[in-house]
């Protein structure tokens, strides 16, 4: 009979100022390790946010060497890793990595192979000879994997044969999923070769963990608030008990120098953005204004008809979150103003589905101007006014480019894909074809736009 303990992270989202405990905590606890005792430690995705100066600055790689402080077995990769990095900056995030990335569904779309960087599953062996199957799998956005070079597998086209693998080599098999709560549940009901799941994405908590039929669900919440423990006590094989609980990171010990630490990120990232210059503003662009001269939502639309074709374009000022002022502009400034990891879509319409779908986004603006937005790509404080260009919306009538529009005419609206995210308008995906425009994150469009048009002399 032996003890296994699993630690547990996930969706830290760069937020460094808990990292000094988080770290403390897991390599006290995995000092416990004893001849009887196994302890492992995972990360279950999105442990790296652009967000964040010093992820942005290292392109996540800083973020990779904060990880290997910790001695983590294994970790599985989040959205912002998978999709918030070109494919060049993802091939080479965890170059210096002093740990597996378990990733299941993923592969190269020019090779058809796991990428080098990742293995499909990895089986650990305790000190008695119990084998631990652990398998990574991650959250299936084709629309935006595909034109990065990625073919991005579903989870009940891929697991069943990677389970028949697995399930051969281990005794017990535990899966680092960052899918979210809907689908673990799924998966423990259709699954139940899963012993362990441990959970992300959708930022729920799981205190004490959730059991449904033999599989054991845990998650450790958000933002590095909490830390998970799973404790199992095997036999021969067979799990005869388990039980999980999380830890309060707030309730954690500090200690004197973790402050200098948290703040020594936050300025590493801002010196190093602030060395690389974007270009020089002529006049300071406004985020107080929603269109006309000056304004930075109006700039910002210029600055996706520079980068791709479209009919017409749509912002909101909440994206803005401050003014771009005159003068040398750097990527400190720009990554202050537009931190979020957003991309580009271009979504095709025929003229008799435009007037609706423009219809359903207009019509909300007096309700979306000072609503709050949380995640899915967004890091300002609410949605702001919706501008566009190029149209023109009366009661009964669209006109874009001063032009009626025809019923069976395509039109192409290009917007960030955070629309088709948030539940207001579903009429875009009812209606549209979508494409994403990767890679095309938003604040590169923009001070690529600034670069130029206003370079520095």
């Amino acid at each position: 009979m032996e003890e296994i303990t699993i630690l547990h992270t996930n969706d830290l989202h760069s937020h460094l100022e808990n990292w000094p405990k988080i770290r403390r905590f897991l390599n006290q606890e995995k000092l416990k390790e004893t001849a009887n005792h196994k302890v492992l430690t995972f990360d279950i995705g999105d442990f790296s946010d652009r967000v964040h100066p010093f992820t942005e600055a290292t392109d996540g790689q800083g973020n990779v060497l904060l990880m290997n402080q910790v001695s983590y077995d294994g970790v599985t990769i989040g959205n912002n890793e998978g999709i918030g990095n070109e494919k060049a900056d993802l091939n080479h995030l965890y170059d210096q990595a002093q740990f597996p990335v378990i990733l299941s569904n993923l592969l190269d779309r020019q090779t058809g192979e796991y990428p080098e960087w990742a293995v499909p599953y990895k089986i650990y062996s305790s000190t008695k000879g119990t084998k631990i199957g652990v398998i990574g799998l991650t959250a299936p956005f084709p629309f935006s994997y595909r034109p990065s070079g990625w073919t991005i597998a579903h989870l009940d086209d891929i697991l069943p044969g990677l389970l028949a693998e697995v399930k051969k080599q281990a005794d017990v098999i535990v899966l680092l999923f960052h899918l979210g709560i809907i689908d673990d549940e799924h998966l423990a009901e259709h699954y139940p070769d899963i012993g362990i799941i441990i959970g992300s994405h959708t930022h729920h908590l799981l205190e004490t963990g959730e059991k449904i039929g033999n599989t054991l669900l845990t998650a450790a919440g958000r933002f590095g608030e909490y830390v998970g423990k799973i404790k199992l006590t095997v036999d021969q094989g067979k799990i005869i008990s388990q039980e999980a609980c999380t830890y309060s990171v707030i309730d954690l010990p500090e200690a004197p120098e973790d402050q200098e630490e948290i703040a020594y990120y936050l300025n590493e990232g801002n010196r190093l953005l602030e060395k690389d210059d974007i270009g020089c503003l002529p006049v300071t662009w406004s985020n107080q204004m929603s269109t006309g001269e000056n304004s930075f939502a109006a700039e910002g639309l210029k600055a996706l008809e520079h980068y791709v074709f479209g009919d017409v374009y749509l912002l909101n000022t909440g994206l803005f979150l401050g003014s771009l002022g005159e003068g040398l502009v750097t990527k400190k400034e720009l990554h202050e103003k537009l931190p979020h990891p957003m991309h580009l879509i271009r979504v095709k319409l025929l003229g008799k589905y435009l007037f609706p779908v423009l219809n359903e986004m207009f019509g909300q603006r007096d309700y979306l101007r000072d609503f709050p937005i949380v995640g899915m790509g967004f890091r300002g404080r609410v949605f702001g006014e919706l501008v566009a260009s190029h149209v023109e919306l009366t009661e009964d009538s669209c006109l874009v480019n001063g032009q009626l529009i025809k019923d069976d005419e395509t039109y192409q609206l290009v917007m960030v894909d955070h629309y088709i995210f948030v539940k207001f308008f579903p009429s875009i995906r009812k209606f549209g074809q979508i494409e994403a425009l990767c890679p095309s994150l938003l604040r590169k469009v923009v001070g690529k736009y600034i670069s130029d048009h206003y370079p520095c002399n």
